[in-house]
């Protein structure tokens, strides 16, 4: 039997979309956070930006897969678990005010990998499991991607 190929796209269920994309922004904030150290950006420059990127784009969406998505499976799932530690990690980091260019590095590195970690694995378990009504569910709370919208000092580019 012959192997899929690795890079083979998701189908995820409409739902689910949403929030597939919104990770989407999250690969986008790390790459730009690997510019900003490439360009010699102050951290402090770029730490403005997270914190504005936290309020505007993660907090919510990570609400959002807390309340809607998670309970799928259940707070009891070793996947979820892992999930919810992960999110306080990540609070955690993007709240923090000392160590920032060390701390960037850390969000940078620790997002992408719970990100991959729900996009590969989490999302995949989900979606398996979950019944339209749960799907439902997800679609009356979330239906369109949370918009990043636009940033006034983009020292990414």
């Amino acid at each position: 039997m012959a192997e899929a190929p690795k890079n083979k796209p998701i189908k995820r269920h409409k739902a689910i979309q949403p929030l597939s994309r919104e990770h989407h922004q999250g690969l986008l904030l790390c790459w730009k956070i690997g510019k900003g150290f490439e360009k010699d950006i102050a951290p402090e420059r770029m730490k403005t930006y997270l914190e504005w990127f936290w309020e505007n784009h993660l907090k919510l969406h990570f609400e959002i897969e807390e309340k809607y998505v998670f309970p799928v499976l259940g707070e009891d799932h070793k996947l979820v678990k892992q999930a919810l530690e992960e999110h306080e990690h990540l609070k955690y980091l993007f709240q923090a005010k000392e160590d920032l260019a060390e701390n960037l590095k850390m969000i940078r590195r620790d997002l992408e990998a719970h990100i991959r970690f729900e996009e590969r694995v989490l999302f995949n378990e989900i979606q398996q499991k979950a019944s339209e009504e749960d799907f439902q569910k997800l679609l009356e709370h979330h239906d369109q991607e949370i918009s990043c919208g636009l940033w006034h000092d983009e020292f990414w580019i």
